[in-house]
C-alpha cells in the first residue's frame, strides 16, 4: 500500500486522464471568455493573452508541478498535506502555509463544480432554433446536476469511475480537433509561442496586467496534478500531460484564430455573453453543438467529481495531522483511496449551491474564480522550497526557485485582487473561514499540550499493583485500557493516574496504556509492545501513517490476539468461576474528555481560542468514535481543562461575637 504506480500502460494513462485533468482540462470553456469580456478583440490582445496562457502552462504547470513538485512524493503520495508532512519537523511555522493551502483548495472545491458545469450547460444557448434560454433555466439545470452528483457520493465511484478515462480522452481529442480545424483562420496566432508578445501585453497594453486574472484560470487545476500523485504515479502523470497540454494549446490557438478572423475590432459586451457568446462553442460546427455540449457537461461533472474526491482525501489527512476536527468517514467501496465524509459532502454541496444561486452566470463566477487557489500555489512554493532544503539542494537553486515562482504567483495574486469586489471576496471569505477552523483546532491543541502534566510512571507502579491486588476494592474491569498522549513510554499523564487511584479507585487485573503516533509517511501500520510489569501493566504503541484510519478497537484486538498466541499475556478472567472455564475477561476503555471550567485564568486571546475550540468540538466526532472504539466498552470521564491556577482568593473567615467557635 502506498507504493507508487509508475508502470506506464494505456490503462494507467487512461486512469490518469480520468482522475487528474478534469479541472485544468475544462478551462477552455471559460478562459478566453474571461480574457475578452469587456474588451475589444484585436491581434495584440489575443496573441498576447494566448502567449501568457502558453507560458503559464509551461512555467507554472509543466515546470513547477509536473517536473519539480512531483519529485516531492511521500512514499508515492502527493498533495499539500503530504508535502507538509515531509517538512513539518524543520520549522514549526510551516503549518501556516499548509493550513492556508488546504483551506484554499477546499474553497476551490466549492466554485470549480459551479463554474465548470454552468459553462458547459450555457452552451445550450448556441443551439440553433432553440430560442432564448432564461438564466433561471440554466440555474435549475446546474442545480439538478450538482444535487445528483453530491447525492451519489455516498455510494462511491468505483463503477462509474472506470468510464472517466475514456470520456476525458474523448474530451481532449475533441478539444484538439476543434482547435486544429480553425488554426488556419488567422496564421498570426502562431506568434503566441513567442514570450515577447506576453511581456508586451502585460507591460504596454492598457490595463494589460489585470488580464493575468483571466489567464490564471488556465492553470487552476495544476494543484490536482500533485494531489493525485498516489492514484496515478509520477510517470503516468508526466506522459499523459504531454498529450493534455498539446490538446489544450491547440484548442486555445483555434479559439484565438477564430476570434481574430470573425470578431476583430468588436467589443465583447455583457449582452453578447448573456446571449451565449463563448469562443469555445463558436468554433463548433452547428451540427456538433449538441454532442459538444453533452461531452462538455460530462467532462465538467468529472472535473467536479475529482475536486470532491480530492476534498475528502484532503480533510482525512488534515484530521490525522490534527489540523481539522474529527468527522465520520465512510468507505463505500474497497477501492484504494475511496472514502466519503458526510459532513464535508454536505459542506461542499451547500457551498456549491450557494455559489450557483449567488452568481447565476459563469461569466460572474469567472470574476471570483482563481483568487483563493493562488494562495494554495504560494503555499506549495514555500513548502517545496523547504523540501529542497531538506534534500540538501544547492542554495542557489532554492533561491532561484523561490524568486521565479513567488514573482509569478504574487503577480497572479495581485491581478486576481481586481476580482475581490466582483465576487472574489466570496471565495476569500470561505477560505478564510476554513483556515480559521484549522487554526483554532491546531492552536487549541498547542495550548492544551502546554499545560498537560506528565509524571514518571515508575513512581506509581507500586500503588497500581497494590490496588490491583486489593480485594476490598470492587473490581472495575479485568482489563482497563487508557489512551495516552505521552510519547515517552516511561511517562504518563497525571490525569490518568488520578483516574486510576484517586477519582474512584479502579481495580483491574491488567492495565493497558495505548498510544497512537501519527507518522510523516502515509501508509505505515505497525505496533510495539512494552511489558512494564509482565501480565500487569502493558503499553502498546501504534505507529500509523497520516492516511491510515485509527481503528483502535480492531487494531487493539489484533495486538491482544498476537500476544496471547505468543503466550506473552493471559487474558482469561481472574474471577474463579470464570477462570475455571477459560472465559476471557472483559475489556473496558476509559476516554478522558476535557471541558472548560469556569475558574481558570488565561490570556484573553487563548481563552477565546479555547472557547471556540469547544464550540467547534460540539460538531465533531467524539473521542471514542474518532478512535473507532466500541461504545459499549467505553467509559467517558470528564475532567476540567485547568491550564492555569487561579490566584489566591482574598477570602477570610469572620466570627460573629455570639458564635460558638469551640466546635463539636
Amino acid at each position: 500500500m502506498g507504493k507508487q504506480i509508475n508502470k506506464v500502460t494505456v490503462a494507467t494513462l487512461l486512469i490518469a486522464l480520468g482522475i487528474i485533468y478534469g479541472d485544468i482540462g475544462t478551462s477552455p470553456l471559460y478562459v478566453l471568455n474571461a480574457i475578452t469580456s469587456g474588451r475589444t478583440i484585436d491581434e495584440r490582445l489575443i496573441v498576447g493573452s494566448l502567449s501568457c496562457v502558453i507560458w503559464t502552462l509551461t512555467l507554472q504547470t509543466t515546470l513547477k508541478y509536473v517536473v519539480l513538485t512531483l519529485k516531492a512524493d511521500n512514499r508515492g503520495e502527493g498533495g499539500i498535506f503530504s508535502l507538509y508532512a515531509l517538512v513539518r519537523r524543520q520549522r514549526r511555522w510551516l503549518v501556516l502555509p499548509a493550513m492556508l493551502g488546504g483551506a484554499a483548495l477546499l474553497a476551490d472545491g466549492m466554485i470549480t463544480p459551479p463554474i465548470s458545469v454552468t459553462s458547459a450547460v450555457e452552451g445550450l444557448r448556441n443551439i440553433q432554433g432553440l430560442g432564448r434560454i432564461e438564466d433561471s433555466t440554466i440555474v435549475y439545470i446546474v442545480l439538478a446536476i450538482i444535487s445528483v452528483l453530491f447525492f451519489l457520493q455516498q455510494f462511491g465511484t468505483a463503477s462509474i469511475g472506470k468510464m472517466f478515462g475514456p470520456i476525458m480522452a474523448c474530451w481532449f481529442c475533441m478539444l484538439a480537433v476543434l482547435g486544429a480545424s480553425h488554426l488556419l483562420d488567422d496564421l498570426h496566432i502562431f506568434k503566441a509561442f513567442n514570450p515577447y508578445y506576453a511581456i508586451d501585453l502585460l507591460s504596454n497594453y492598457p490595463n494589460g496586467f489585470w488580464i493575468l486574472g483571466g489567464v490564471f484560470l488556465c492553470t487552476t487545476g495544476a494543484e490536482a496534478l500533485y494531489s493525485d500523485l498516489g492514484h496515478c504515479g509520477r510517470e503516468n502523470i508526466r506522459y499523459s500531460w504531454v498529450f493534455v497540454k498539446s490538446c489544450l494549446i491547440v484548442n486555445y490557438l483555434g479559439q484565438g484564430a477564430y476570434l481574430l478572423a470573425n470578431y476583430s475590432g468588436k467589443q465583447v459586451t455583457p449582452a453578447m455573453i448573456s446571449a451565449g457568446f463563448n469562443p469555445f462553442y463558436k468554433i463548433m460546427p452547428d451540427w456538433f453543438v449538441i454532442p459538444g455540449i453533452l461531452i462538455a457537461t460530462a467532462a465538467a461533472i468529472i472535473a467536479s467529481q475529482a475536486l470532491i474526491s480530492g476534498s475528502f482525501t484532503l480533510i482525512s489527512e488534515a484530521m490525522r495531522l490534527n489540523l481539522w476536527p474529527k468527522l465520520k468517514i465512510n468507505y463505500p467501496t474497497e477501492e484504494r483511496g475511496q472514502l466519503y465524509i458526510p459532513g464535508i459532502n454536505m459542506l461542499l454541496f451547500v457551498g456549491c449551491v450557494s455559489m450557483v444561486l449567488y452568481f447565476k452566470k459563469s461569466s460572474q463566477m469567472e470574476a471570483a474564480y482563481g483568487l483563493a487557489i493562488t494562495m494554495c500555489m504560494i503555499a506549495t512554493t514555500i513548502l517545496f522550497a523547504n523540501f529542497l532544503v531538506s534534500r540538501r539542494a544547492k542554495p542557489i537553486w532554492i533561491y532561484l526557485f523561490l524568486i521565479v515562482y513567488l514573482t509569478i504567483e504574487m503577480s497572479f495574486l495581485f491581478a486576481n485582487l481586481e476580482k475581490f469586489p466582483h465576487g472574489g471576496f466570496v471565495t476569500l471569505l470561505v477560505g478564510g473561514a476554513l483556515f480559521f477552523v484549522m487554526y483554532i483546532w491546531y492552536r487549541s491543541r498547542k495550548i492544551k499540550n502546554r499545560y498537560v502534566e506528565f509524571v514518571r510512571l515508575e513512581h506509581y507502579i507500586p500503588q497500581i499493583q497494590e490496588l490491583s491486588n486489593d480485594k476490598t476494592v470492587p473490581k472495575y474491569a479485568t482489563h482497563l485500557v487508557y489512551l495516552t498522549s505521552a510519547n515517552n513510554p516511561k511517562e504518563i499523564e497525571h490525569k490518568i493516574i488520578y483516574s486510576i487511584l484517586n477519582k474512584k479507585p479502579k481495580r483491574a487485573d491488567i492495565y493497558w496504556f495505548v498510544h497512537v503516533d501519527t507518522l510523516d509517511d502515509p501508509y505505515t501500520c505497525e505496533y510495539t509492545v512494552e511489558h512494564i510489569i509482565p501480565n500487569d501493566i502493558i503499553r502498546v504503541e501504534f505507529r500509523l501513517g497520516f492516511r491510515m484510519e485509527p481503528k483502535i478497537n480492531l487494531m487493539f484486538r489484533k495486538v491482544v490476539a498476537d500476544l496471547v498466541a505468543n503466550k506473552e499475556v493471559n487474558i482469561t478472567s481472574r474471577y474463579e468461576s470464570l477462570e475455571r472455564n477459560n472465559v476471557v475477561g472483559d475489556f473496558q476503555f476509559i476516554v478522558m474528555e476535557k471541558y472548560l471550567s469556569q475558574d481558570i485564568e488565561l490570556p484573553f486571546f487563548e481563552k477565546m481560542i479555547m472557547r471556540l475550540y469547544f464550540n467547534v468540538k460540539e460538531y465533531s466526532l467524539s473521542e471514542e468514535r474518532g478512535f473507532g472504539l466500541d461504545v459499549s466498552n467505553v467509559t467517558i470521564e470528564k475532567f476540567p481543562l485547568i491550564v492555569a491556577p487561579v490566584p489566591n482568593l482574598n477570602l477570610k473567615r469572620v466570627f460573629d461575637s455570639e458564635e460558638n467557635i469551640t466546635g463539636y
